[in-house]
């Protein structure tokens, strides 16, 4: 199966506006095809004029349709995306107030401002900290370039669907969902803002959650965007700033402190990773990055500094081979020192927070 016979499928899908085929109109981008054996997985978005957003649903499933009836076709993801042919003005996406996900208690963000500094690694272990203090735990992978959770939790299949909804593919006891899933680890997802916003959103509501007590995102780095489109379309209970103590990482968690503070998200707190490096052979403490520098970022915001993650080979190679620390040495040093970050989140958490308007961002 090639692109083109998927595309021939859905030549034979018109818009009912236009009369005129979506192949015709260029309405199909983002196609990707993932190979599972002899059949395939798909994933495209279907792009519409922003006057027929509201009305281009069945179109959607159409096209949906078209392309699950061909032979050697696992599954169809398809999202509706309004971009194509709008003029600047109508480009700017509506921000909807937040919604709650049904059957989910509490969202948090944990994010960097930058890559590079184990924010996923940390976000993984975190999850699984908060499930071993007893509470019913999610995580969505929202990197949609960059996904990290298939390789992190050694997940390889695709998630199944209930007909109307993905159901989250459950790993160490929490629920998991990752764009990663639905497409090959080499294959590039080269998509343009409005449909990450899609998928996004898709990925939050389109999803069965419930229940949960919490669901962690894994924040993409930066400030952009895909950022913007959980700040302000999720109900974020609060975020966990993770930097290393150098200062280039340092700038650009302030970054994402800031992003934070304008949309309204109350900022849980600081994680500095790879905060030292303690030789396996003489014992002595080398502090690679620097020193403290995450520690006097959370004093100098007026936030919590909620801990200290050591620069620890044993992290990396669970991570690399699909089993966190928090699952193969659960009392080691490493696993204690995510755990102690949960207990702090979690009672975090259990503080009210008073909920203040958001600010709308374009």
């Amino acid at each position: 199966m090639t692109r083109d016979d998927i595309l021939k499928a859905l030549d034979n899908v018109s818009d009912p506006v236009s009369g005129r085929s979506v192949v015709q109109q260029n309405m199909i981008t983002g196609l990707v095809l993932r190979a599972a054996g002899d059949a395939f997985h798909v994933g495209f978005a279907v792009e519409v004029p922003p006057a027929q957003a509201r009305d281009a649903e069945p179109l959607r499933a159409a096209c949906e349709a078209a392309v699950k009836a061909m032979p050697g076709v696992l599954s169809v993801t398809a999202v509706l995306t309004a971009h194509q042919g709008a003029p600047q003005s109508q480009q700017r996406p509506q921000t909807p107030a937040p919604h709650g996900v049904a059957g989910v208690a509490n969202i948090i963000a944990v994010a960097s401002g930058k890559g590079g500094v184990g924010k996923s690694t940390v976000a993984v272990n975190l999850a699984l900290g908060l499930k071993r203090l007893g509470l019913n735990v999610g995580l969505l992978d929202a990197d949609i370039y960059g996904p990290s959770l298939p390789r992190l939790l050694g997940i390889s299949q695709k998630p199944d669907s209930d007909g109307k909804k993905l159901k989250p593919i459950e790993k160490f006891g929490i629920k998991t969902m990752s764009i990663g899933y639905l497409v090959s680890e080499d294959q590039a997802m080269i998509w343009r803002g409005p449909m990450v916003q899609s998928a996004l959103t898709q990925m939050l509501n389109d999803v069965l959650w419930a229940p949960l007590d919490v669901l962690v995102l894994d924040m993409p780095p930066g400030t952009g965007d895909a950022q913007l489109t959980i700040a302000q379309r999720a109900p974020l209970r609060g975020a966990v700033i993770v930097s290393t103590p150098q200062d280039i990482a340092l700038m650009d968690a302030k970054k994402a402190v800031t992003m934070f503070n304008k949309t309204q998200v109350p900022v849980l707190g600081v994680v500095e990773n790879m905060s030292v490096f303690v030789c396996p052979d003489c014992g002595h403490a080398h502090h690679i990055f620097g020193e403290g520098g995450a520690r006097a970022l959370a004093e100098k915001s007026a936030l919590p500094f909620l801990g200290e993650i050591p620069l620890v080979g044993r992290i990396r190679e669970l991570s690399d081979s699909g089993t966190p620390v928090m699952v193969e040495a659960p009392d080691g040093p490493e696993a204690l020192a995510f755990l102690a970050i949960a207990e702090k989140v979690a009672a975090a958490l259990k503080t009210p927070m008073r909920a203040a308007p958001r600010i709308t961002i374009t």
